[in-house]
């Protein structure tokens, strides 16, 4: 038999067009699809408390991030996870939910990941076209977001999407930014150099230890995922753990061949996410793994191999993958009160809201923005200046200053477990971006990652 070529049809075709163009196929080729295409199965029915996804493909490295990153990305919960792989082939279970602990019950939303998950060789990142990414690190002290938002208004870019994080004393965002005058991403070489240096000197500071770093990104990669590689080529994880640092321990199953890494931890969304990612981008393969969380604690297990098959063979590199683990375990577990602005978009609104928080000595350890039908939906986490919770009576003020109607003071995330009632929460506003039930969550995330038209 002589095997024909033929290419897979690219990702984000119109449905329609796919039915067309496997019925081109011959039963060969339909067959190889079918060897090589993740099998995927929602359920409802087969446990009481949250909903069972089934993915079962062959193993590649890699694979198992794109699939928790694709149910990440839809902000579910992890409850538990099966991770098993047996020669050539996997078989994922994730049980999931909502983030108030609900089974899922949206067939757009069921649908939407029986689509992606069975397309996940083919998954993309979220397009940004049309925005000028802007990598960043350095070295964090209060108010260097303010500082660097206002080089970017300064300098006429407009900022669409960003995400920062801060840990161990280290800073790393990446900046999604369009011309102010063009509305279109920034080709000029020499406003582009002009950008970097200037960013450059804010990242640097006075008392910088280590290199600040600021350049242009072309990489593509997903942002969260980029945070994970940029935060570990700074060596963020070079520092003592903490005494609340997350339980790691690494052994070698000698029988097996495997290196066996097991982790207690405070439970939170996007956890398994976190630990797959470093895994991943360190290199490591996991062939079984088992994810369950009891009360607030999560407990993980990972058996883990070299990418040329082999287990950790020393010392110094269990204890490095230890410290790179915690490391990414504790870059989300932010500090602080958990803040909304919800406004009309508008040049330079970061810069003067960040100026705020600056000159009232609150500090911001995280940050999350997103704009969307000229409505800014931005969330900061905030401590005061020595990283200790924040003074609600300086909050207040603070969002007296900037608009008590604009200014939200938000719950931290809440998980499958924890049951509480929010206070001061809006209804659904202007452009639709104050999301609160899940499928208007799921739909505003549908939206961030490029793949329906609008949310509201």
């Amino acid at each position: 038999m002589t095997k024909k070529t033929f290419a897979a049809a690219p990702a984000g075709e119109e449905e329609e067009n796919n039915i067309e163009w496997l019925a081109s196929l011959d039963e060969y080729e339909k067959l190889v699809m079918r060897m090589t295409t993740p099998r995927v199965k929602v359920d409802n029915a087969g446990c009481a408390t949250a909903t069972r996804i089934m993915v079962d493909s062959a193993r590649k490295h890699g694979i198992l991030l794109e699939a928790v990153q694709i149910l990440t990305d839809l902000n579910l919960s992890i409850e538990k996870a099966d991770i098993c792989s047996d020669g050539r082939w996997f078989m994922d279970v994730f049980h999931v939910t909502d983030l108030n602990g609900n089974k899922l019950t949206d067939e757009s939303v069921i649908n939407y990941i029986e689509q992606s998950l069975g397309t996940i060789h083919f998954a993309r990142t979220k397009s940004f076209d049309g925005l000028t990414a802007l990598e960043l690190t350095g070295t964090d002290r209060l108010g260097i977001l303010s500082e660097v938002f206002a080089v970017l208004a300064d300098l006429h870019c407009n900022v669409v999407e960003a995400k920062v994080w801060t840990h161990n004393g280290r800073i790393a965002s990446l900046i999604y930014v369009k011309d102010c005058d063009s509305g279109s991403s920034i080709e000029d070489s020499q406003k582009i150099n002009l950008i970097e240096g200037r960013l450059r000197n804010v990242l640097k500071g006075d008392n910088d230890i280590r290199s600040a770093r600021t350049c242009v990104s072309m990489n593509g990669t997903h942002t969260e995922r980029r945070l994970h590689q940029m935060m570990f080529a700074d060596r963020d994880y070079e520092r003592k753990p903490s005494a609340d640092s997350p339980l790691v321990t690494v052994q070698n199953s000698v029988e097996r061949g495997y290196s066996v890494v097991n982790i207690q931890s405070k439970d939170r969304t996007k956890l398994l996410f976190d630990v797959v990612c470093t895994l991943t981008d360190m290199q490591y393969i996991v062939f079984h793994a088992t994810a369950t969380t009891s009360g607030e604690q999560a407990y993980l297990e990972f058996f883990i191999r070299h990418t040329d098959g082999t287990p950790i063979s020393s010392e110094a590199e269990k204890q490095r993958v230890i410290l790179c683990l915690q490391a990414a375990i504790q870059r989300r577990a932010s500090e602080g009160v958990r803040l909304e602005l919800c406004t009309a978009d508008r040049n330079g609104l970061l810069a003067d809201v960040t100026r705020t928080f600056r000159e009232n000595g609150l500090n911001v350890t995280r940050a999350e923005i997103s704009t969307a039908t000229d409505t800014a939906l931005n969330f900061f986490y905030v401590t005061d200046a020595s990283g200790n919770p924040a003074d609600p009576k300086l909050i207040e003020s603070v969002r007296q200053k900037i608009g008590t109607s604009e200014l939200k003071v938000k719950e931290l995330p809440l998980l499958c477990h924890q049951k509480s009632v929010r206070d001061d929460e809006p209804a659904v506003g202007a452009g639709g971006a104050v999301l609160l039930s899940l499928g208007s969550l799921v739909r505003r995330n549908l939206y961030n990652l490029g793949l329906i038209k609008s949310y509201s």
